[in-house]
């Protein structure tokens, strides 16, 4: 055993000892001196045998070098790694600044912006339409059917309640469904990215509201609860029909609060998600169900309900729906346009009443379909209009056209249309006037202004026939004869009057009904007629309440002074009954006295037919949207049998009363000519020539209008010896 101490264990080499000496006494001796050296030669170098050239080194070192190897790779990887990830980190701290940029203020309440209600009711007192952000009760998840939230977790978001706001299984689901089909057939936002996107962002599609909206919702995820989430998702999420939230939508397509919805009402709410418009059961109400069954499937794979309770869900009765628009839609988004100019535009949710009625509308939304759908179809009539209203103007039925949810134009209050002969009421009304009188003898007979040459529908002249006759019969060239004696502007100023508003020509063509007019100012000018010659103002609105139920608005009963003499007005109303009785309108004969006037346009674009009982003021107008010729409809055909068809509906079960004005003695008396149709020609008073409306202003116009020419030939025509 060693007897070193510790600190010399690698102190140095130690001397070397043998048996019995004693450690450096003195130098141990050689056995025999060494020779002298001789002085060493410079030896030759010899040459040493060639060695075997060593291997080359491998490759791998010791295990010390090559452990240090290993590390100096791996540390040159983790350092570029590091540094890698600091600049993406950099990098993507850059970008999300530059996305938050545009973000919302969150700090602060989301305000939700929504356009106040207008609830429309009809003149009973019956809700059919409402418009603007409808909003129910606030329910909490709690409140809710657990149906309902099963069936928005399990077609929205199966794992809400499990993931972070961002769902990277179902973004990657998505991803992978949409590669598969080639198209955008499945998203990938979660019901916070969505509740994200409504309270704070636009609907616009771009990766950096994307962006944005996953840095809400994880924001959302942290600042509330799960609950919380999804309670204000289903309170503020649209559903179509204007509604917003489950409870509105509830309400409006069931007629029932959220809390009493079952398993397929539950079903068909939740299918509104995906597109609202598309699957709203009020209008679409086959894709509704078919999605509605896609939902209850997703229950079923999520674990939610049974097969059998999906099942029983199908096979039960289907649930009563309630039509967010409800019948007159047109009447109604008319209405709504007028509530600003009573209430101011800055009103809030209001009640409207109105003068709808309903029974006489869908009256008048059957006839126009049977007609169009019938008779029409073969025709080329595709498209139509009917308005009515009391002669005071109370607008009772609206429809603006056949279908509208494929089209919202209103056809009866913004189509600009030629009137035709519709408008030579106004003509005759205005002959009246001058001093005519219904029996005073008119030539139907050729006629030619200048270059124009108007001829009657039939291509029939009938010769000196009375002026009632004349309207009747719908003449063309007794009728141009008419308003060329009296004048152009007394015609003019006649049908303004009534409520004609908008522009009229000033050429004898306006007899023939060239200038454009919409269908409710033509029906509420024959209502002026009705009234004995006092114009009547369209209204559709009686009163508007606000929500607390306080009067904003009412009407008050109100009457207007003739613009006309009441004894022409119910003149005219007589000779308008021989339209009916023996006339171009006989196919709209009704159960009891009307008045009316057909029309048509050139080339059977346009026509029209316009009358009155002692009850109701009705038009209609068949047509064309792109002005296509239809197959020979006169005002006469298909016009006329729409109106009759209407009337009737409307009159069923109301005795029969004389026409205004003429409860008692004829209107007119007659001139004692036995035959008016050859009656003996008399002169009619006529205005001078240079007046304003006359010569000058009649077929002067017309042939500048026609040739260019400044002055106008000769009328080519005898006006005959008219008598008053």
């Amino acid at each position: 055993m060693s007897n070193d101490r510790p600190g010399e264990l690698f102190a140095g080499p130690r001397p070397i000892q043998t048996r019995g000496e004693e450690p450096a006494l003195r130098p141990r001796l050689p056995k025999r001196a060494p020779k002298p050296e001789k002085p060493a030669k410079p030896e030759k170098p010899k040459a040493e045998k060639p060695r075997k050239a060593a291997p080359p080194p491998r490759k791998a070192t010791p295990k010390t070098a090559r452990g240090g190897g290993r590390r100096t790779i791996l540390g040159t990887l983790v350092y570029a790694g590091m540094v890698a990830g600091v600049w993406c980190g950099i990098a993507l701290g850059a970008v999300l600044a530059w996305f938050a940029l545009d973000l919302p203020d969150i700090s602060k309440v989301a305000q939700f912006e929504r356009r106040a209600s207008v609830t429309v009711l009809a003149a009973d007192g019956s809700e059919f339409a409402r418009f603007g952000d409808l909003h129910g009760t606030t329910l909490g998840v709690r409140d809710l059917p657990p149906h309902l939230i099963n069936a928005v977790l399990a077609i929205e978001d199966r794992r809400f309640y499990s993931h972070f706001g961002v769902d990277p299984i179902g973004l990657a689901r998505a991803l992978y469904v949409n590669w598969r089909s080639g198209r955008s057939a499945q998203g990938g936002s979660t019901i916070t990215q969505q509740l994200a996107k409504n309270l704070f962002l636009t609907p616009e599609k771009s990766l950096k509201r994307k962006i944005q909206e996953a840095m809400l919702a994880l924001w959302l995820e942290h600042r509330f609860t799960k609950d919380q989430i999804l309670t204000a998702y289903l309170n503020r999420v649209y559903l179509g029909a204007g509604t917003f939230g489950v409870d509105a939508a509830a309400r409006t397509y069931f007629g029932k609060p959220a809390t009493q919805l079952d398993l397929r009402e539950s079903a068909i709410i939740a299918g509104l998600l995906k597109a609202p418009s598309r699957y709203a059961p009020s209008s679409n109400p086959d894709e509704a169900a078919e999605r509605s069954r896609v939902v209850m499937g997703a229950m079923v794979d999520a674990g939610f309900i049974t097969a059998q309770e999906l099942e029983a869900a199908r096979n039960a009765p289907p649930s009563a729906k309630r039509k967010p628009g409800g019948d007159g839609r047109y009447f109604a988004d008319w209405v709504t346009e007028l509530v600003s100019a009573f209430v101011g535009s800055g009103h809030g949710d209001v009640v409207v009443r109105t003068t709808l009625d309903l029974k006489l509308q869908r009256a008048a939304e059957q006839r126009l379909e049977e007609i169009l759908s019938g008779p029409g179809a073969g025709a080329n009539a595709r498209q139509g209009a009917l308005v009515a209203m009391t002669t005071d103007g109370a607008v009772r039925a609206l429809v603006g056209g056949r279908d509208y949810d494929n089209s919202e134009f209103n056809r009866a209050t913004q189509a600009m249309r030629q009137p035709g002969s519709a408008f030579k009421p106004f003509v005759y009304l205005a002959a009246l006037e001058a001093g005519w009188s219904p029996d005073s003898p008119v030539e139907d007979a050729p006629v030619r202004i200048g270059g124009w040459s108007p001829g009657n529908y039939d291509g029939k002249f009938r010769g000196t026939i009375t002026m009632a006759n004349a309207l009747a019969h719908s003449s063309n060239t007794a009728t141009v004869r008419i308003i060329d004696r009296i004048g152009v502007e007394r015609v003019r100023r006649v049908a303004a009057g009534l409520g004609i508003n908008s522009p009229l020509g000033k050429d004898l063509s306006l007899a023939l009904g060239t200038s454009e007019v919409n269908l409710l100012e033509l029906t509420r000018g024959y209502a002026g007629i009705a009234n004995r010659g006092a114009p009547v103002w369209p209204y559709a609105i009686t009163e508007i309440r606000d929500r607390d139920g306080n009067v904003l608005y009412r009407r008050q009963a109100g009457g207007s002074v003739p613009v006309v003499d009441p004894a022409h007005a119910v003149q005219l109303t007589r000779m308008m009954t021989g339209v009916i009785e023996y006339g171009t309108g006989k196919s709209a004969k009704l159960d009891r006295p009307a008045a009316a006037k057909s029309g048509t346009t050139q080339d059977y674009r346009d026509a029209w037919f316009v009358g009155f009982t002692a009850d109701l003021v009705a038009g209609v107008w068949l047509g064309n949207d792109n002005n296509a010729e239809m197959k020979r409809v006169t005002g006469g055909s298909l016009p006329a049998k729409l109106w009759q068809g209407f009337m009737l509906d409307a009159h069923a079960g109301r005795p029969p009363r004389p026409l205004p004005g003429m409860e008692g003695a004829p209107a007119y008396v007659a001139s004692g000519i036995a035959e008016p149709a050859r009656a003996t020609p008399a002169a009619a008073p006529a205005p001078a020539r240079g007046s304003s409306g006359g010569m000058a202003g009649g077929i002067g116009s017309l042939i500048e209008s026609l040739t260019g020419k400044g002055s106008a030939p000769q009328v080519q025509y005898d006006y005959g010896n008219p008598v008053r």
